[in-house]
């Protein structure tokens, strides 16, 4: 048994194919998937029921992304996140972040954005899907600021170095790996899951995006998780069994889900 911990199977990319994808994952072992929604694009919460329908444990997370942090007035943001989570009753607030890659929103507004959707989680005893691309030490500074130490949640699709590894453990983060620590390239990734504490660690596909080797490239879904789950389990050491086993524990241990036997 496992579960995709990340996944926008509520995007264009799976209107016209869901309930096959759905049954890909089933026969690859998936016992449920957790779908990403932003809150600023309605066309998402308006496929809700299709996605229940094609998979129907899959579970929900709503956030403003910060791509789209200059859609929404900060002082907006927090109302706007409580009715989408509310309205697919949300495991999660996220994805949520800083972006300083593609800076598609000013750092400021992104700042501002991320910071009112910690201080939302903390207020709703939540867990945070943590976005951060070249924005390491002020995605830190935001958690601390608004967080007070009690936010929580989980630093997805993990690419960072060890420093941003110990740090986000240190303050009770979980790491998510997917498709890129299958990369040939991606060495110092492959290093921090072999680090990571047992209990500390998730994968996801982050589909569509990210498909992991050797089926790189072209859409992802969410049964490719198992090859990331294959590489996490071999440079940690355990059986693939041993390593879903534990994946799926700190899944549902994160996310409050109810146990799979």
């Amino acid at each position: 048994m496992l579960i995709d911990t990340h996944c926008h199977i509520a995007g264009d990319e799976f209107v016209e194919d869901l309930a096959a994808v759905a049954d890909r994952a089933r026969a690859a072992g998936l016992v449920g998937a957790i779908c990403i929604l932003d809150a600023t694009t309605r066309v998402e919460f308006d496929r809700v029921a299709s996605v229940r329908a094609a998979w129907p444990p899959v579970q929900f997370t709503a956030g403003v992304h910060p791509h789209h942090a200059a859609k929404v007035e900060p002082a907006d943001v927090a109302a706007l996140v409580s009715g989408a989570l509310d309205e697919v009753a949300a495991v999660a607030v996220g994805e949520i972040g800083l972006d300083y890659h593609y800076d598609f929103a000013p750092r400021e507004r992104q700042q501002a954005v991320f910071a009112a959707q910690v201080a939302l989680a903390v207020a709703r005893d939540l867990p945070i899907v943590i976005h951060t691309r070249e924005a390491d030490a002020d995605t830190l500074a935001v958690l601390d600021a608004a967080g007070g130490g009690r936010s929580r949640g989980v630093f997805h699709c993990f690419t960072g170095d060890m420093a941003l590894a110990e740090a986000a453990v240190a303050r009770g983060f979980h790491l998510s790996f997917s498709g890129i620590a299958t990369f040939p390239r991606a060495e110092s990734i492959r290093e921090v899951a072999a680090w990571v504490p047992a209990d500390r660690w998730l994968v996801e596909t982050d589909s569509p995006y990210l498909s992991p080797a050797p089926q790189r490239g072209g859409r992802n879904e969410p049964a490719r998780v198992v090859r990331v789950l294959q590489t996490v389990a071999r440079v940690r050491g355990l059986s693939v069994e041993d390593a879903a086993a534990q994946a799926m524990a700190n899944a549902e241990a994160m996310f409050g889900l109810a146990p799979h036997r």
